[in-house]
């Protein structure tokens, strides 16, 4: 008679942890998305394509009381190819339903060389289209000033007055389409302003802030004062921002010498104790993410916190805006300053390199700051969400990076992306996974540039010498979730037979290749982990244990995304074929047979396609290196028999 026993996989979490974690990150996500929140038509504009911003300089004129902007915006170019017209993002019109109803933004005057040239404010296309008076050739730098004026499109909110305590506010928020609204810039992920200068002229009552390090403030004598900041960094445009009310500033000293700096926060005067209190935690925070991957990108000017008005937070390069002052969201916002801001993503498709690195350094604060067992929480919290629905990839499709709605989703491209990263780091293991962010960051074509998925993927494997192909095609292009079934035997004394299964909650992928961890646990509460590479349903492992097994449990430390696992103590049915694993497979230069120890193997006979033989051993690691690509053939003796396994060279 059979007897199982079905042991079910308890972990003890705080559910106000989890609640009030993933709150945090849907309103990180909201405030990340709130600059176009409807489905945009939105894609990389070829018409700015043929130039490079080298230098912008930013002027602008506020009261944070009247919801009105007036800019002269000087943009130095390098001509890629021979020019005529300059194009750039801006828009001009507010709509509903498709009805053009109101001019909000007009252009007054473009200049060249000291001269007006002509130009073309589309409405339809949002575009600025300026004509020059002879052709710029590819290779010249040129600038042209664009003066403009007008009360921003609402439609994308962009721009946004509000006000706090009874005083008035303007702040920008424009990712990931809102810079165009408030003024004429390079919208795309192809290229990066390489520095600015911004002065905002504001009533002498209000303090501005902005990217970048304060340089002066000019007292214009007119009752306006004007801040200039200046930004010697590689930028996006939708990492530009203003703020402007009536703040209290204080500053904290940050950074290990010779890379010190200050981080300058401003804060609602009516708020400034509390926020002193919750923002001390800054440092330890900047402590752990300069140990863990390398100094602050931008430790030559500043960083800092700007309280706004809306909840979470966005990231703007070196002054990120607060909506609140919670420990995750002050983590997530700084954790963007290496990822999404030194090295940004170069499509939204790829928006999981700036949201899923984010939250996971939110978790390594828990993991760093707190202890491990929080940190087991804090991601059972993420894949309890994550596994809320059968599908999503944490990739985008060419259309789904035009709904922000999905580029922002915190279940896939912020919580799947982060247990994504921590499922690498679990895979590799921490040193290497560790060394190949660091290098990541640090590669000249990336840093204070663009990266891609693929960027990252090399990076993995260049420091692993893994093939992680099939991994970034299971977890991060395709879509779901393993369900596990282990069936757990006593072998013999001191040893226990896994048999492992698993089942997918979605169709495109067909099997999760992963390394699972299982702990074994005995009658006198001894417990025993062990780790698993599965690779095959129906894989079986024999492995040592100090003890007699009385119960398992699956992944008890939450490395995995999975549901609906079951572990089962049954009875001893040994496949050897199962047991025995050749890898890597496929391989480039070597393959190693793993078996158990209790397993001797006498010969090792490798044949090709045609049943010839190409190469004989008795060793657990073959070198494959000089095989030409293909399938090959592995008969193995042992003293449990003789078995056939299949390997592809390539």
């Amino acid at each position: 008679m059979k007897k199982y026993l079905l042991i079910t996989l308890l972990i003890c979490i705080n559910p106000l942890f989890a609640q009030d974690f993933l709150k945090e990150v849907d309103e990180i996500a909201e405030a990340e998305l709130k600059s176009s929140s409807q489905l945009v038509n939105f894609q990389a504009n070829p018409n700015t394509a043929n130039y490079d911003v080298t230098y912008q300089k930013l002027e602008f004129t506020i009261d944070p009381a009247v919801y009105f902007i007036s800019g002269n915006v000087t943009t130095q170019f390098l001509a890629l190819e021979n020019m005529n017209t300059i194009t750039f993002d801006l828009s001009s019109i507010t709509s509903t339903s498709n009805q053009y109803y109101a001019n909000r933004i007009t252009v007054g005057s473009v200049m060249m060389n000291n001269q007006s040239v002509a130009f073309t404010h589309n409405v339809l296309t949002k575009e600025l289209i300026i004509t020059f008076p002879s052709t710029v050739s590819a290779g010249t730098l040129q600038s042209v000033a664009v003066s403009y004026a007008g009360a921003p499109d609402t439609t994308e909110q962009g721009f946004t007055k509000s006000s706090h305590n009874g005083t008035p506010i303007i702040w920008t928020l424009s990712e990931p389409f809102g810079a165009r609204d408030w003024w004429p810039c390079k919208q795309d992920l192809n290229d990066k302003i390489d520095s600015l200068d911004v002065y905002i002229t504001a009533p002498s009552e209000y303090i501005s802030v902005t990217n970048g390090l304060e340089m002066g403030i000019v007292d214009n004598g007119n009752g306006t004062k004007t801040t200039h900041f200046q930004h010697n960094y590689p930028i996006p445009a939708y990492l530009v921002a203003l703020a402007i009310t009536n703040y209290s500033v204080f500053t904290q000293q940050s950074g290990t010498a010779p890379n010190e700096f200050p981080i300058v926060n401003y804060i609602y005067p009516e708020n400034l104790t509390s926020a002193q209190n919750s923002l001390a935690v800054t440092l330890s925070i900047m402590e752990l993410f300069e140990n863990l991957f390398e100094t602050y990108p931008f430790s030559n000017e500043k960083y800092g916190h700007a309280q706004f008005g809306w909840g979470g937070g966005m990231e703007h390069t070196t002054v990120s805006f607060m909506g609140s002052f919670g420990r995750n969201l002050i983590a997530h916002e700084l954790a963007h300053q290496w990822f999404g801001n030194k090295v940004t993503c170069g499509t939204w498709k790829d928006i999981w390199l700036n949201e899923g690195f984010a939250t996971y350094l939110s978790g390594l604060v828990v993991e760093g700051l707190d202890d491990e067992a929080s940190f087991v929480n804090w991601k059972n919290s993420m894949i309890q969400n994550i596994t809320s629905q059968n599908g999503g990839a944490v990739y985008l499709t060419d259309s789904e990076a035009l709904n922000v709605s999905r580029i922002f989703s915190s279940r896939l491209s912020y919580n799947k992306g982060a247990m994504v990263v921590h499922m690498l780091r679990w895979k590799l293991g921490d040193a290497i996974f560790f060394q190949a962010l660091k290098n990541y960051l640090a590669d000249p074509s990336l840093a204070y540039g663009y990266a891609i998925t693929e960027d990252l993927q090399y990076h993995l494997e260049n420091a692993s010498g893994i093939n992680l192909t099939e991994f970034f095609n299971d977890w991060v292009y395709n879509q779901g979730y393993p369900s596990y079934t282990l069936t757990v035997a006593n072998n013999a004394v001191n040893q226990a037979l896994i048999t492992v299964n698993q089942t997918q909650s979605n169709s495109s992928v067909s099997f999760f290749e992963m390394p699972i961890q299982v702990r074994l646990n005995g009658a006198g509460g001894q417990t025993f982990d062990v780790v698993l590479n599965h690779t095959s349903n129906g894989q079986q492992f024999i492995v040592n244990v100090p003890f007699q097994v009385t119960s398992a449990t699956f992944d008890p430390n939450k490395h995995i995304i999975s549901k609906n696992n079951s572990t089962t103590l049954g009875i001893k049915t040994i496949d050897w074929s199962n047991v025995i694993q050749l890898l890597p497979n496929p391989t480039s230069n070597y393959l190693t047979i793993e078996v158990p120890e209790t397993m001797q193997i006498e010969n090792i006979t490798v044949f090709n396609n045609l049943g010839q033989v190409v190469s004989s051993f008795n060793e657990k690691v073959l070198m494959v290196s000089s095989l030409s690509d293909g399938v090959y053939y592995v008969n193995l003796t042992t003293s449990e028999g003789t078995f056939y396994k299949k390997f592809i060279k390539n």
